[in-house]
């Protein structure tokens, strides 16, 4: 074969990948989410799938892939051809705390993905049982420390308990883990009162807080959230210094054509941000944000670093 002739199948190869480029997308696009069905994350996905869905003019098809600390989903999206038309859900911790946590992960969460934009704050609530004596986080933390071992915590997922233990190391003492399979038992046994503190999203223990069967004290981020301007953060209570930020993004698998993921961006960041959208989650106490792929890296990368310094501190392992 002629060298012109070798010159002209890859003109024609490179020529053939930039009209796909240009025409993306052209089938359905299908989010790995990975959580089940009907949880949290699973619902805030749902609902800005229909506007990103009219704004790339495909069907998005919403895969679930639940278990092993999110890394099933994570391993799919990896694992995934790197054409645009597998697209990654991501928890936060995920990026953050799972590469400290884990001694193997079955991917490189640096090198294995593509960033594309922050879609999501997701705030977290501090709640007790009603039988605590203690209406702040800071009463809540000095009870902790004069106490210590006497309060059990409940924990549905690793966030809960990275958050959990890094506010009673804040407090200076300790409280007894008790793990679930997910929030719904551990909310079910917090409002029995079988554990007396637990850390989950504010949408998961509200109805219960509204209806006197549990009591919240604060928010671990470290802003107030907009949906409960009202309930101010653990720092604001008198524990200064924590703050624990739940968030989630977006992601494609690494060699994604750089044109892809900006079009992925441009048209994620706008379905988020949609009026509709806001509403629907407002319930729920999510923030819908956007970033910049280069955003989402620095965030996860500076949050990285923090973590791996507080997890190996406070010896805190994944089961």
């Amino acid at each position: 074969m002629s060298s012109k002739t070798i010159f002209a199948f890859a003109a024609a190869g490179l020529l053939c990948a930039a009209i796909a480029h240009a025409q993306y997308p052209n089938r359905p696009v299908r989010i790995v989410v990975p959580s089940s069905a009907g949880g949290g994350t699973d619902i805030i996905a749902r609902i800005v799938a229909p506007r990103l869905s009219e704004r790339l003019g495909q069907q998005i098809v919403i895969d679930n892939r639940p278990g092993a600390g999110t890394m099933i989903g994570g391993e799919v999206v990896a694992k995934a051809p790197p054409d645009g038309y597998t697209v990654g859900y991501a928890i936060g911790s995920a990026l953050t705390m799972n590469p400290t946590l884990y001694a193997k992960l079955p991917y490189d969460p640096v090198k294995d993905f593509v960033p594309v934009s922050v879609i999501a704050n997701v705030p977290l609530a501090l709640v007790v049982h009603p039988s605590v004596d203690s209406k702040t986080a800071k009463e809540l933390a000095d009870y902790i420390k004069a106490n210590p071992g006497k309060l059990f915590y409940g924990q549905a997922n690793i966030v809960a308990k990275v958050a959990t233990e890094a506010f009673s190391a804040a407090a200076g003492g300790k409280m007894v883990e008790v793990p679930y399979k997910g929030s719904t038992p551990n909310v079910q046994d917090l409002v029995l009162g079988r554990v007396q503190v637990s850390i989950e999203p504010v949408a998961t223990v509200l109805p219960h807080v509204q209806a006197g069967k549990l009591r919240a004290l604060a928010v671990t981020d470290g802003r107030r959230s907009k949906a409960f301007p009202d309930l101010p953060t653990v720092a604001e209570t008198g524990v200064p210094g924590y703050a624990f930020n739940n968030w989630h993004a977006i992601l494609l698998p690494a060699g994604t054509p750089k044109e892809i993921v900006a079009k992925l961006n441009e048209e994620i960041v706008k379905a988020a941000r949609h009026p509709d959208v806001a509403a629907k989650v407002a319930p729920l106490g999510v923030e819908m944000v956007g970033s910049t792929p280069e955003e989402l890296q620095k965030r996860a990368n500076t949050e990285r670093e923090h973590w791996a310094k507080q997890i190996k501190a406070l010896n805190i392992k994944a089961e």
